[in-house]
């Protein structure tokens, strides 16, 4: 029997199964879904006054962190795993191209958070590749990287210095 006959708790290959770091991301996600959506409609009163693109980046956004847990925590490998990460990735590319148009909304140029969409969109043609070409550890690394510094961090950077997410959650 080899190592990749021996299955986890999941019933998946061992090296498939989500570890306990997958499995802290997708709570991540999904606690920070939660405080999307409560910020959303906490935010109702200025609904009207929110540019178009806003809401499509914050629209790709919401899509890239409730699919995070369900790709994390389910069955890898398979053609809904493959459907969902497109899906996904076209979200990611979404979102960080859009964050450069929100950029005039404060009034300012791009900031350092664009460095972070930059970074997002070759990571995102990389994760796609070393998936195409079964490179499972390079894949799995770059997706974890993807939500944690694109998602997770990125997200919670939404919430303070009086910027929206943190006006309508907190205000």
């Amino acid at each position: 029997m080899s190592a990749s006959d021996i299955t986890g708790s999941s019933g998946l290959p061992a090296t498939l199964a989500p570890d306990i770091w997958e499995r802290a991301l997708a709570a991540g996600a999904a606690l920070l879904l939660a405080a999307v959506v409560i910020a959303v409609v906490r935010g109702a009163a200025d609904w009207p006054r929110v540019p178009a693109i806003v809401w499509a980046h914050i629209g790709t956004i919401i899509v890239a962190l409730a699919l995070t847990p369900l790709m994390l925590l389910r069955r890898r490998g398979d053609t809904m795993h493959r459907r969902l990460g497109w899906l996904w990735t076209a979200a990611m590319l979404l979102t960080a191209l859009l964050s450069f148009g929100v950029r005039g909304i404060n009034g300012t140029g791009l900031s350092l958070i664009h460095l972070l969409s930059a970074w997002t969109l070759v990571q995102v043609i990389l994760l796609v590749w070393y998936a195409r070409r079964h490179q499972v550890a390079r894949h799995r690394g770059a997706v974890r990287g993807m939500v944690m510094g694109a998602l997770l961090i990125a997200g919670l950077f939404t919430f303070p210095f009086g910027r929206l997410m943190g006006r309508w959650l907190f205000g």
